[in-house]
């Protein structure tokens, strides 16, 4: 917590891989610092009651939280032993509004890998190349590419951790704000309404993604995505975490045949496509 004289108190947590801060409106009688237990604090705020909070720090930084008949006193540690947020001088400037910036990374962050066999893959590549962003998630087994035209002239390459991805994404609204993405050598800033998020980038050599896509095709189905999901839910409702088994598509004369079968029993569904090239 930090207060400054024109009636801003500043929040800031920083865990030296993602920070977040943030500025609300505050009346400050004195301005100081101090460092908090973010858990804590957290915890006091989300249970008090809806009225004005007090807090008052004395010099050996006892920190007393009021509200209403509510009063803690907790210990603080002083702000000279919190360590400095990175500086992102010289960054490029990216503006995304936040409904696309919040589709790219929910359409990706689901296929970002969770293990540390390969770290770069534990975050997702943000590409730029001839006005046009791609984002891309991989870990082994499947690949997401999200794919934006924006206005940004000049080439860049950066991955962010999945870990940051999601932390920025509950942040960002459905209404047409602009973000502003900003990212250094080393770091990326993410500014969002109030918000400000700070975190490392991963470094290595992320997956060649454009060469992993198959060139050619010998069939091609286009469904309705609604009722395909519909359809594998409905011959999903065999497979436990005890009962394991795939989902069988087959692909012919318009139509997506699905089929699963365990020891429950066996389901099949039917629905309409267009499908070209061979079943």
């Amino acid at each position: 917590l930090k207060t400054t004289t024109n009636g801003d108190l500043k929040l800031c947590g920083y865990d030296l891989e993602l920070g977040i801060t943030t500025v609300i409106e505050a009346q400050v009688d004195e301005p100081g610092e101090v460092v908090l237990s973010a858990r804590l604090f957290g915890d006091i705020v989300r249970r008090l009651p809806d009225e004005t909070v007090t807090i008052l720090v004395d010099e050996k930084m006892i920190t007393q939280i009021t509200c209403g008949p509510s009063e803690f006193s907790i210990v603080g540690i002083p702000s000279s032993e919190y360590p400095e947020l990175p500086s992102v001088e010289g960054a490029s400037s990216i503006d995304l509004t936040s409904p696309i910036l919040k589709s790219m990374i929910r359409q990706t962050l689901f296929a970002v890998a969770d293990s540390n066999a390969k770290p770069i893959h534990q975050g997702s590549l943000f590409k730029i190349e001839n006005r046009t962003l791609d984002v891309v998630s991989v870990d082994g087994y499947r690949l997401a590419l999200r794919r934006e035209a924006i206005p940004f002239d000049g080439s860049l390459e950066f991955v962010v951790p999945g870990k940051t991805l999601g932390e920025v994404l509950k942040l960002l609204r459905d209404d047409d704000g602009e973000i502003e993405i900003c990212p250094s050598r080393r770091h990326i800033l993410f500014k969002i309404d109030n918000y400000t998020v700070l975190s490392a980038l991963l470094e290595g050599e992320f997956l060649d993604y454009r060469a992993a896509l198959p060139k050619d095709k010998k069939t091609e189905a286009v469904v309705s995505t609604r009722t395909l999901i519909e359809s594998v839910e409905r011959v999903s409702l065999l497979i436990t975490d005890r009962l394991k088994s795939p989902v069988r598509c087959v692909l012919s004369e318009d139509t997506i045949k699905l089929l699963c079968s365990t020891t429950m029993g066996r389901a099949n569904d039917q629905i309409e496509a267009k499908i070209s090239g061979d079943p």
